[in-house]
């Protein structure tokens, strides 16, 4: 049952991973969620709860959101936060007015039909797409052409009339559909005005559908005069609009935003039925930013981006200076760069705090480390004051000294206003009537020292078997690869790269540069060898005795299709099916808890109920038994959550194998194969700044050497001497070309 002064979304909105999503928010007068809404933008929900299938992900929550502000919304899997985007965008949330345009990233995959245009949708290409994708602007420019063909009608008198009157009912019908969803969402007196106004605009539409059976005989010539002149009316109307969303320009914006993320030229006029699922994902990015929104939703939008074009994606949302932006993200560099404020959700809240998740993460802990030592010198205070006391009674007593007695009871009395916080929130000194309100037992407020997530610790197998005689694990030696029928254009020329035992190689470059091609042809094509390939000239030389295990990015997609075909398999029975009699399932359970599979969840949820991030760690389980001299990891982040990572990242430092590294993730690259600590990096975080001496050592250098990062581009492999510090500049300068075409 809802609370007294909330109401309630109806649970008409399904979730991806089954279910409804159910949300109650607290509702006053002035909360107004329809045509009276008030003009500013910003969101502000009390007490937002919401469920799936009567799990509670977030309970008694306040959601603010200042307009123009940017936000990245962050949490582990499985918190919400994807249900908390898909409730905004759905005008789920009770509280948010109904004149707010929210955009969720995917909304735009289903655009409208244009009966005029008779594309056929395999024909329709990815411009086209993009451009058709923006429903208000087609329904301004479907609305333009029906007023301006009928108005230059050269023997239609009545064809003016004909459109007023059709496109007055279209707009009626909009306008009954959104009243019929506001009265289905108000309960008490708001909620019998709702209905009264659904009546009313039902009479309308009753009215408006009668004059459209009209004949031209039946209309009286002053009337039929009024409706021409509204009809001219409405078509300027209709142009002011699509002169301030700068219709006309469209298409550039368009095709300049598809550049940016990463399409080429030509690609662009091709057939959208012709996209892979990744590049349909960047052109669902492309729908979205190419439209004006009060609120943009981006859920993890750097997925399958190259590094130049996340750069080029955070850029361009920097400069979004009157949109409200709220993203999830994996990829910790481009969520310090685009939030000015963190969302974290947690304990089924969301804490507030201004910065990035680095910022927030080491600030946390000074804010832990301050706090921890205020108490504990209290505590010691305290301690010896209550002794000192105790003792000055007593003597007071023997003596039978009243007088004594009563400036003990006095310094006694004042420990409660000696403890608790010595600061307030602004550095000053703490007040009790200024900075805490309401009554309280203390004269101060207490020392909460803040709680943090335990860490996410993966304890992956870190040692290979021994390989009995020491070598290369691979080695190429001018090394190119064309694919068949293809000769002419290879894909890499001349490739020379070895990779010994323990040693990190980290692997950047665009998608489609050939980085997947390298790494097929250092697998090979062995039974062992999942999608390998050989060379089509130069040698590879792999080491006889050398385990190769791959992660590929469609490791994940691989895993849902078998549980697709198989609904009951569990993550257990899989992977003692994939390793045969060779695995027994205490074996299979001791790698499975190592990823952080346990329990239940490993032998008792089917693997098509696992989420993303349960997935990959399921394709790390079936690589790390037993762990190989060589691990190849390709886009391992993409379905893990800030702390996952940063826990996968500690248990990688520690591998005694070696490690080939594919990736757009900086953060992952700099830690994983450079070698650099993931607690000193981070946006706010200054490069010269001394260590606490409170750091443990495992915060410190742990694992193999630094390794090295390579670039590939036009088939050739070239190493990075100043690493992925080096990439990233190169992906800046070219980020910053599709920038400055942009602002033209």
């Amino acid at each position: 049952m809802v609370r007294k002064g909330k109401e309630a979304a109806a649970p008409v909105e399904d979730h991806p991973g089954g279910g409804h999503i159910t949300v109650t928010a607290q509702q006053s007068r002035y909360a107004l969620d329809a045509v009276d809404a008030p003009a500013s933008k910003e969101i502000h929900v009390k007490d937002l709860s919401i469920s799936v299938a009567n799990r509670e992900l977030i309970s008694h929550a306040l959601l603010h959101l200042v307009e123009g502000r940017h936000y990245v919304l962050v949490g582990r899997n499985g918190t919400g936060k994807s249900t908390l985007l898909n409730a905004v965008g759905n005008g789920l949330i009770p509280g948010i007015p109904w004149s707010t345009r929210i955009l969720l990233l995917g909304q735009t995959r289903d655009t409208i039909e244009d009966e005029m245009s008779g594309l056929n949708p395999e024909d329709e290409t990815v411009l086209q797409h993009v451009v058709r994708s923006d429903r208000v602007r087609e329904r301004h420019m479907r609305e333009a052409k029906v007023l301006s063909d009928a108005i230059e009608h050269p023997s239609d008198a009545m064809a003016p009339v004909r459109a007023f009157r059709q496109l007055s009912h279209d707009r009626l019908a909009l306008q009954l559909k959104e009243a019929h969803r506001i009265a289905e969402r108000r309960s008490g007196v708001r909620g019998k005005l709702a209905r009264k106004e659904v009546l009313k605009l039902e009479e309308r539409f009753e009215e408006s559908k009668a004059r459209l059976e009209e004949q031209e005989s039946d209309i009286d010539p002053t009337k039929m005069s009024e409706e021409t002149q509204a009809a001219a009316d409405m078509l300027s109307s209709v142009q002011s609009a699509l002169e301030l969303m700068n219709a006309p320009e469209a298409e550039a914006k368009a095709r300049i935003i598809l550049l940016g993320l990463g399409f080429k030229e030509d690609e662009i006029d091709k057939p959208m039925s012709q996209l892979s699922g990744g590049w349909k994902t960047r052109c669902d990015l492309a729908c979205a930013l190419c439209q004006y929104a009060d609120v943009l939703l981006l859920d993890e939008p750097t997925n399958f981006l190259d590094l130049p074009s996340i750069i080029w994606l955070q850029d361009y949302i920097r400069n979004l200076k009157q949109t409200t932006v709220l993203i999830t993200t994996h990829d910790r560099d481009f969520g310090d760069a685009v939030a000015e404020e963190l969302l974290v959700l947690r304990h089924q809240t969301l804490e507030r705090f201004r910065g990035g998740l680095s910022l927030y993460g080491r600030e946390r802990y000074k804010k832990a480390r301050y706090l921890t030592k205020m108490k504990e010198a209290q505590e010691k205070q305290k301690k010896h004051m209550e002794k000192t006391v105790q003792g000055n009674i007593k003597a007071a007593r023997e003596k039978g000294d009243d007088k004594k007695l009563k400036q003990a009871a006095s310094r006694k009395k004042k420990l409660d206003e000696r403890m608790g916080m010595e600061v307030n929130l602004k550095g000053g000194k703490f007040k009790l009537n200024r900075d805490l309100g309401g009554y309280h037992t203390s004269r101060r407020a207490e020392i909460e020292i803040p709680d943090f997530d335990p860490p996410v610790n993966l304890a992956l197998p870190s040692q290979p078997p021994d390989l009995r005689f020491p070598g290369a694990l691979v080695s190429l030696e001018k090394v190119s690869f064309s694919y068949p029928g293809r000769r002419s254009v290879p894909i890499l020329i001349d490739i020379d790269l070895t990779i010994h035992p323990g040693a990190r190689v980290g692997l950047a470059g665009l998608n489609g540069s050939g980085k997947t091609t390298l790494v097929s042809l250092i697998m090979g094509s062995g039974e062992d060898a999942v999608g390998g390939l050989n060379a089509t000239k130069g040698t590879i030389i792999r080491h006889s005795r050398a385990k190769f295990g791959r992660f590929s990015q469609q490791s994940v997609e691989e895993l849902t299709v078998v549980a697709n075909r198989k609904p009951n398999l569990t993550a257990l029975s899989h992977l003692m099916e994939c390793k045969g009699s060779d695995m027994t399932e205490k074996e299979a359970r001791q790698i499975l808890g190592s990823v952080g599979l346990q329990g239940h969840t490993a032998s008792d949820v089917p693997l098509a109920l696992l989420s993303g991030g349960q997935k990959v760690r399921l394709a790390l389980a079936k690589l790390l038994w037993p762990p190989p001299q060589l691990l190849i990891l390709d886009e391992v982040t993409t379905h893990l959550d800030a702390d996952t990572i940063l826990g996968l990242v500690n248990a990688l430092r520690q591998y005694d194998g070696a490690l080939l590294v594919v990736t757009h993730d900086r953060f992952f690259m700099r830690t994983v194969v450079e070698g650099e600590s993931p607690y000193k990096l981070g946006s706010g975080v200054q490069a010269d700044e001394e260590p606490e001496e409170e750091e443990t050592d495992e915060e410190e250098e742990t694992g193999a050497q630094p390794g090295t990062v390579y670039r590939l581009v036009k088939g050739q492999l070239k190493r990075l001497i100043g690493g992925m510090e080096q990439y990233e500049e190169i992906a800046a300068r070219a980020a910053a070309k599709l920038g400055k075409n942009l602002a033209k």
